[in-house]
């Protein structure tokens, strides 16, 4: 249950902080908007690193496959991307397609057993409810 009302507090941050972020962007620019959100993020992680106890950064070196590190690059791509669909779509269209865009994704991750993810197999139950979603997406575009 815990897990249910974290998965919904990401949900507003991710919806708040894009619309931070478009804001930023139309006085400082994008990359520079960009930048600072990754760079308070990283201060953020520095402060709670020293607060909560101190894993060894050193273990990043014996992750594997390596290409699990690009987490951050793929943040600044996120970033970009929330930006520029909320200038153009604004707030709410761009966090749908966004959001099932997420769900999509993250379900042939599932179904694939990609990166690491243990392989689950096919539910109908859920490529319907996607479909739905998609329905939603495409009626949510009709003017």
């Amino acid at each position: 249950m815990v897990g249910f009302f974290i998965a919904i507090l990401s949900g507003a941050l991710m919806s708040v902080q894009g619309v931070f972020n478009t804001q930023v962007t139309k006085t400082a620019g994008v990359w520079v908007s960009n930048g600072w959100v990754q760079l308070s993020a990283f201060l953020v992680c520095l402060i709670a690193w020293f607060v909560t106890g101190r894993d060894s950064v050193s273990a990043l070196a014996r992750v594997e496959p390596k290409y699990l590190l690009l987490g951050g690059v793929i943040g600044a791509g996120i970033t970009w991307t929330v930006i520029k669909s909320m200038e153009q779509l604004g707030p709410a269209k761009a966090a749908l397609l966004i959001v099932v865009a997420q769900l999509i994704i993250a379900y042939v991750i599932e179904l694939f057993g990609m990166f690491g993810v243990d392989k689950e197999p096919l539910e109908w139950r859920k490529v319907i409810g996607m479909g739905i979603a998609l329905l939603g997406v495409a009626i949510f575009q009709w003017k």
